[in-house]
């Protein structure tokens, strides 16, 4: 149906109701005369007379009450439909799904959504755990989450993340009795605990820098995982050297459970950036979720939290 037939069944339904071309030109905000002759071109197009004129009043010939009967249950609830749309901008409701990493989820969306969630319980969350540079449009995710290097140039980016320092990580007893690295490249035949990505399969670089410039390695050990929640615990547990971000590892750290080595070649790499595709509009839910994950660059962790 065009729009053109909506509208000149909208104007036939406001005079039946009104039983007047001039309280109905007033509700719909036209003059009488266009009222009136939208109403003759709808009775043209349909090629019977739906309202009986007289000076007095208007009102529907047989023909125009069994359109009415149709019709006005219709008219109404797209108008419902209309009004359902308008409180999600007060009131976000739907599903929105993500797709990140595993530390991005534990670190910098989780503490943060716990919240964001409570404040919006009409919203469903779900997190998909990928290490890929996936098509988030053809895999149907409302939003991605990577680090600003790895996001698409089509896309909308926002920061939602400070930047993200690596850490080379042992336990003193896996250290005890063993020579430190002192270059990267002395880990290359060491135990290393490697992670397996899971999405496509390959073994992370652990990659380093000093005097501005990188260098990326490939380790060897008997143990390769998949989780770097599960690298952390094998590392406390002495399997071998660790390559790890610095914050998930600071409080062993400092309590002694495990020691950095190779410092002066830490990696600090580009904070995570939650992307989304350039739409005109955006989804109320999402928009919330972008306001409730922006981070300001310096900002206190309290602050961004």
């Amino acid at each position: 149906m065009s729009n053109e037939n909506l509208r000149d069944l909208n104007a036939f339904v406001t005079v039946a109701r009104e039983g007047s071309f001039t309280r109905a030109a007033a509700r719909l905000g036209v003059s009488q005369s266009a009222l009136s002759q939208t109403l003759r071109n709808l009775e043209e197009r349909v090629g019977i007379r739906l309202l009986n004129r007289t000076t007095r009043n208007v009102s529907p010939t047989e023909a125009g009450e069994r359109l009415l009967a149709h019709v006005t249950p219709a008219l109404e609830e797209i108008e419902h439909g209309f009004a359902q749309i308008g409180t999600l901008l007060d009131r976000p409701s739907g599903t929105i799904r993500i797709s990140a990493d595993e530390y991005a989820i534990e670190t910098v969306l989780w503490p943060r959504l716990s919240l964001f969630m409570s404040d919006y319980p009409e919203i469903n969350i779900e997190l998909v755990t990928d290490y890929g540079r996936n098509d988030i449009v053809r895999e149907r995710f409302d939003a991605g989450v990577r680090r600003g290097k790895l996001v698409s140039k089509d896309m909308i980016a926002m920061r939602i993340g400070p930047d993200i320092p690596m850490a080379v990580v042992a336990a003193p007893s896996f250290l005890a009795g063993r020579k430190k690295p002192r270059t990267p490249q002395d880990l290359s035949s060491a135990p290393c605990i490697n992670l397996r990505l899971p999405t496509h399969g390959e073994l992370m670089a652990w990659t380093f820098s000093k005097g501005g410039k990188d260098l990326r390695i490939t380790t060897e050990g008997r143990l390769v995982l998949t989780s770097v929640r599960q690298i952390r615990q094998a590392s406390l547990a002495g399997f071998g050297f660790a390559y790890l971000p610095m914050d998930y590892v600071a409080g062993e750290i400092a309590a002694g459970h495990l020691v950095e080595v190779l410092a002066d070649w830490r990696k600090t790499f580009e904070g995570y950036h939650l992307y989304y595709p350039n739409r005109r509009q955006q989804s109320p839910a999402l928009a919330a979720l972008v306001r409730a994950l922006h981070y300001r660059v310096g900002a206190s962790p309290e602050t961004n939290r």
